[in-house]
């Protein structure tokens, strides 16, 4: 599987200078000056992630998924959220989901579908993440990473739909997979 394209339209933005404030192995962050759309001079801050997101919602016979929790440093809050984590570009998006669910919950799959492409928060960023469904579900050994301190949760997925929709599961990569799979009664 690949990352569709989407329809391309005309750019407005006008860039003229971008400058860089920061930079890690996960993530840039620029100042660009463009021309906005309206003809006037903006100032834009830009992040761009050096990673897919990748989201796993891993079913199994009878109808239930597996959640993680943990405590999340930017936002100060503990979250659940499907098994995720991030893709090199330059690795098959499918060969990262497979380790993320591998390492984030011990296990392994043997059938593997795309759900969704998403934009995480396009209006600051040029993260993009892709959503599957695991299937065929193999128990194992975790392999978290040093900066994981999970707890994983197995429930029937109506209750991760039931999460969402109380409020209780507010990532966005989560919340959208979830929905998805819900309206498509998968």
């Amino acid at each position: 599987m690949s990352i569709k394209k989407l329809k391309t339209y005309a750019n407005p933005w006008k860039p003229q200078s971008s400058k860089s404030i920061y930079d890690n192995p996960w993530l840039s962050l620029h100042e660009d000056e463009v021309i906005n759309p309206g003809g006037g001079i903006s100032h834009y801050g830009k992040v761009h992630f050096k990673n897919l997101a990748i989201g796993i919602i891993p079913i199994d016979e009878n109808g239930n998924t597996w959640l993680v929790g943990q405590y999340r440093y930017v936002p100060d809050c503990y979250s659940w959220e499907i098994p995720m984590g991030g893709g090199p570009l330059n690795i098959h998006p499918l060969d990262s989901a497979k380790r993320e669910l591998k390492e984030e919950t011990g296990l392994s799959a043997t059938h593997w579908q795309e759900l969704m492409q998403l934009h995480t928060s396009n209006s600051v960023t040029n993260e993009r993440g892709l959503v599957y469904i695991a299937k065929g579900l193999t128990e194992g050994k975790t392999e978290f990473e040093e900066t994981e301190d999970l707890k994983i949760e197995k429930l029937p997925l109506e209750e991760a739909f039931e999460r969402v929709m109380a409020g209780e599961i507010t990532d966005a990569v989560s919340v959208a997979g979830l929905l998805k799979i819900k309206l498509l009664n998968l």
